[in-house]
């Protein structure tokens, strides 16, 4: 399919750039894209939570009752899991909590969420361009003549470019990555892809 270009003052350059079908085009696959978004997410778990079980709790182990005839539950001593300040059953311990996703999963998934935006037309292409210096109110005005700005938006570069990343970090809703860097979780994370031009070319190879 075919997408107009816009230059950054929000004007039709009258340009147009092929999106392929097989990345922008696919059925998208709602459970291949849970997947890929549950491990990003899993991957990112730091999975250092650990509570303290009674072997491990500090206190006396004297006998604090007799074994029966109390008309309670059994405790063997102030470490005991029935008594406030006693260790926790079954509690957290430090693990891993990343999983493997095949390559080609991994592909269908971000294809599906490509996939997603285009059918809502939630796809902005803009001719390539660059800022001079860091300036927010310079990419702001951008943003603005592309009449996106009230949207949570993914832009996406074709490689780092620092001036257009240190004018977008501090604008609230705004993200910025490389086609090298975009996952599934980051689509669909935007209501919105401003993707510049020369990075359309590589994300067709996707």
């Amino acid at each position: 399919m075919e997408i107009s270009v816009y230059n950054i003052k929000g004007e039709d350059t009258g340009k147009k750039v092929t999106l392929e079908d097989s990345v922008f085009g696919v059925e998208p696959n709602d459970h291949i894209i849970y997947m890929d978004v549950k491990q990003h997410m899993a991957n990112r778990r730091q999975g250092t939570a650990k509570a303290k079980e009674r072997s491990e709790v500090s206190g006396s182990t004297r006998k604090l009752g007799r074994q029966k005839g109390g008309g309670g539950a059994r405790r063997g001593d102030i470490n005991s899991p029935v008594l406030v300040g006693g260790g926790r059953v079954f509690g957290p311990k430090p693990r891993d909590y990343s999983f493997k996703l095949n390559k080609k999963e991994k592909t269908l998934a971000r294809r599906s969420a490509l996939s997603y935006k285009v059918k809502e037309d939630a796809v902005t292409v803009v001719e390539d361009f660059t800022l001079d210096a860091p300036k927010t109110k310079e990419f702001l005005a951008i943003v603005k003549n592309l009449k996106i700005e009230n949207k949570k938006i993914l832009v996406v570069l074709p490689e780092n470019n620092d001036p257009i990343y240190l004018s977008a970090r501090n604008v609230l809703r705004m993200d910025v990555t490389t086609v090298s860097e975009l996952n599934t979780y980051k689509v669909l994370d935007a209501t919105h892809l401003m993707i510049l031009e020369s990075s359309v070319n590589a994300m067709n190879n996707f």
